[in-house]
């Protein structure tokens, strides 16, 4: 198979029928085997109605349907595990992405040896305010933070080689940073490519401003894991180290001067030096603690799905 087109929806019932048709005009016209994967992240709506017709006249479509809703992350990771394609593109539902920009993508992956490539919708047509401005300055902060040189970290429209979504685990919220997990799983070969950003033509966005505060807070999260991830400890054990190192010094000095320069002078509990040593060494049993308990619960870690499905479509 060629190409797996993995399609995460939440309450997009108008326009499924019409991306269904625009995908299978590019995919026949290009000659392509593909499959359509739509993911129902607890619809609300007859998403899944109209899923379930699409498929009883096209076997190319397969369907997954959660038992409520748990995210694009986690549709996401349900379609990755599904996908048997030699590439696997991700789009929205919104009728936003362009299907046209699939064969590009498809040589792009298999032509150029790339792993992974990004759509960039350097025109846009959402509100200057609510989105344009705080997702040029998520993507920014993205590309410092991670190395990875993309300019739309958020743009749905992306192709993969298909060993790189079976090689990483896309969870919590953090699909907006599946190139950076690409990377640190290995798969370093990420290019981008400029692509068509159409206007919402039914129903509105499920994305508010939040998702830019979420979306920093992963970024923190990210980083972390990249760089300590593996190794939790070096990190809580040198500040701990520190930490403890400089309530021992105060500790130390509290005795000596006690003991020799001024044995009539105040008491060791009078003094401030003695509550910057008590508590820095506290600060640094914890950081001990937690670097430890990280240790354990990373030699512990077991893959469980976060996610509960409900119905499937068309999977042997």
């Amino acid at each position: 198979m060629n190409i797996s087109v993995v399609i995460p929806l939440l309450n997009e019932q108008e326009s499924l029928t019409e991306l269904h048709d625009w995908i299978a005009k590019v995919m026949q016209s290009n000659h392509f085997s593909y499959e359509i994967i739509f993911i129902d992240d607890g619809s609300t709506d007859k998403s899944w109605e109209v899923i379930t017709t699409l498929s009883s006249k096209d076997n190319q479509i397969k369907g997954i349907r959660f038992l409520k809703n748990f995210g694009k992350s986690q549709a996401l990771h349900a379609g990755f595990e599904k996908a048997q394609g030699d590439v696997v593109i991700t789009m929205d539902a919104d009728l936003q992405d362009n299907p046209e920009e699939i064969p590009e993508l498809y040589n792009m992956i298999i032509n150029d040896g790339l792993d992974l490539v990004s759509g960039w919708k350097k025109k846009r047509y959402d509100s200057i305010l609510s989105k344009n401005l705080p997702s040029k300055l998520f993507n920014w902060a993205a590309r410092k933070t991670s190395g990875v040189k993309l300019h739309d970290f958020n743009c749905g429209l992306k192709a993969y080689r298909l060993e790189v979504v079976k090689n990483i685990d896309v969870n919590g919220e953090m699909h907006r940073y599946i190139p950076v997990l690409s990377k640190n799983a290995g798969f370093n070969k990420i290019s981008e490519k400029v692509v068509k950003h159409q206007a919402r033509k039914y129903g509105e966005t499920k994305f508010g401003m939040d998702r830019f505060i979420n979306g920093f807070l992963d970024l923190i999260t990210i980083w972390f894991l990249s760089r300590f991830g593996k190794r939790p400890m070096h990190l809580f054990g040198t500040w701990g180290v520190i930490m403890f190192a400089i309530g021992f010094g105060f500790a130390l000095y509290l005795g000596i001067d006690k003991l020799f320069l001024h044995p009539n002078g105040r008491l060791i509990t009078q003094r401030p030096q003695f509550y910057i040593a008590l508590s820095t060494m506290i600060i640094g049993t914890q950081f001990f603690v937690a670097g430890f308990l990280g240790e354990i619960i990373l030699r512990s870690k077991s893959d469980r799905k976060r996610y509960s499905v409900k119905t499937e479509l068309n999977f042997n």
